[in-house]
């Protein structure tokens, strides 16, 4: 199979290039950005770690069709590239909207991405991309061989996702006329051309995998560990009992009821593990969309320190029912929030503790030490068991496919930064949004890292 090129950077990174690749002047202008990466065998993503602009005084020439400059910045990029296996791209401007790599163009990336080659001794690409005056990218790699690929997108990440497609999208298949009645052709042939993870099979996750499926997105990666239950089968639609009897994977039910549906326009890929496990982030990181539907702390932080490494959007989808200790309960709330690379974290909006991330840890891997904890009061508030109710579901299910066309389609009156946290309590029959807080601390500095070992730079995993 031929590999597929792709870039996924970040809006501040987008911003910061833009700034700067268009001063003003009509001239062009050119960046370097060190880049993490997502290796695989049919898809290597490059991912923006640290954009380092060209100081103008430092570029010879500067005309409306070409830069020349010193390449005093590139040493220290190359250093900086040569232990963490990182990637070198170069970007420059078309302030007169020429929407093709120019011959200029082609001398001077074989120069630049040969040397990098060259200093880094290994076999991995490295990329050149063009901006124009609207934001548009385009790129292209250049591999070990000397051979150009075109970038098959390139995707920026921020309170809107956009991406940028090299070949034009094909015919919308019949079943998506009413999806493109509601958001336009152009979402519907890019829900089509994506890849989502949904992490988490059951009550909530169930629901958001057959809307997203009848929505017509062309990949659906799903990540679950768990059998089918018979305390399952009053929330996941698409089970029967006998699934229950076959003991079968959560995923496979999905795929199997995916597959019955014959819309022949949705690729499943069912993983049966923890997002924990290897096999399963690499699957993630491949993708261009998670939707997280897990109730605990544990997996919650992995996938968003995961979509941190890869710079991918993530959606996280939570039920809460609080029990008034009487058989009934004071609180059912439903919270989405939408995390972005650079952005706060789950964490530091406080829907768990570092202490809850520990105590799950422990009673998944030595459940006896987490009894002895608890038992003498190191451990408190981990509830084993959630109550799952399958209207409440369907509410945040809704609310979380609709967050992810309200990034990728922008059809709310105000805009997509109002509206990291969207909240509604079914009990007091109020809705509540809230902006983005303080980048966190602890993710902030993991921005387009990437593959790196161990994986996610945790150990213990």
């Amino acid at each position: 199979m031929t590999m597929k090129y792709h870039l996924r950077l970040t809006e501040d990174q987008h911003r910061a290039l833009r700034e700067h690749l268009f001063p003003g002047d009509g001239l062009e202008a050119i960046a370097l950005i060190l880049c993490g990466r997502r290796a695989g065998s049919e898809r290597h993503i490059l991912l923006g770690r640290e954009v380092r602009p060209v100081p103008y005084f430092q570029c010879r020439v500067r005309e409306v069709d070409r830069v020349t400059w010193s390449t005093l910045e590139l040493p220290p990029l190359l250093e900086a590239a040569s232990k963490p296996h990182f990637g070198i791209l170069k970007v420059h401007s078309h302030p007169g909207w020429y929407g093709r790599f120019s011959e200029f163009d082609e001398r001077s990336d074989r120069e630049i991405l040969g040397s990098a080659h060259s200093w880094l001794e290994d076999t991995l690409p490295h990329g050149s991309a063009v901006m124009l005056p609207d934001g548009r990218m385009f790129g292209r790699v250049l591999d070990a061989q000397g051979v150009f690929t075109p970038m098959e997108s390139v995707a920026v990440v921020g309170d809107d996702v956009v991406q940028w497609f090299a070949d034009p999208a094909g015919d919308l298949p019949d079943h998506a006329a009413r999806t493109a009645q509601a958001f336009g052709a152009g979402t519907t042939a890019l829900l089509g051309r994506l890849s989502i993870a949904v992490v988490g099979c059951s009550g909530t996750g169930s629901l958001v995998i057959q809307a997203l499926h009848g929505l017509g997105v062309g990949r659906l990666v799903l990540i679950d560990p768990d059998l089918m239950k018979i305390e399952n089968l009053d929330r996941i639609p698409q089970a029967t009992r006998d699934d229950v009897e076959a003991g079968t994977k959560k995923v496979k039910v999905m795929d199997g009821a995916i597959a019955r549906a014959r819309l022949g326009s949705t690729t499943v890929v069912p993983i049966d593990l923890r997002i924990e496990n290897p096999q399963a982030i690499r699957a993630v990181a491949g993708c261009d969309f998670v939707v997280g539907c897990m109730d605990g702390a544990e997996g919650r932080d992995t996938l968003n320190r995961l979509t941190t490494f890869y710079n991918l959007p993530y959606v996280d989808a939570g039920v809460r029912l609080d029990s008034d200790g009487k058989g009934g309960v004071n609180q059912v709330l439903g919270a989405i929030h939408y995390l972005q690379p650079g952005g706060s974290s789950l964490r530091s909006r406080r829907v768990y503790t570092s202490d809850d991330v520990r105590a799950e840890r422990l009673l998944r891997t030595a459940p006896e030490a987490f009894a002895r904890e608890r038992k003498e009061g190191y451990i408190k508030g981990v509830r084993e068991d959630r109550p799952a109710v399958i209207s409440v579901n369907m509410q945040v299910a809704a609310m979380a496919v609709n967050e992810v066309l309200a990034r990728l389609h922008p059809y709310r009156d105000d805009p997509n930064s109002e509206y990291a946290s969207y909240k509604v309590s079914l009990t007091q029959g109020h809705l509540y949004r809230a902006q983005d807080g303080e980048p966190c601390k602890i993710l902030a500095r993991e921005v387009g890292r990437g593959d790196v070992e161990p994986i996610l730079d945790r150990p213990e995993d």
